[in-house]
């Protein structure tokens, strides 16, 4: 699972289809809320300071 900003989403694509073989799912954390689920209010990318905006998994 990873969550980042709209710049790194690629790079997490990436990431995730390498470590699982498969295509991920994508989801706008602007338009999706979780109960017990609170995201991270920065990309979790290293150096980067920007918002979460996707969270990929």
């Amino acid at each position: 699972m990873y969550v980042v900003c709209k710049e790194h989403v690629e790079l997490a694509i990436d990431r995730f289809v390498d470590e699982y073989e498969d295509a991920p799912d994508l989801y706008d954390l602007e338009q999706v809320t979780f109960r017990e689920w609170e995201p991270p209010a920065c990309c979790e990318e290293k150096n980067c300071s920007h918002g979460a905006q996707f969270l990929v998994v």
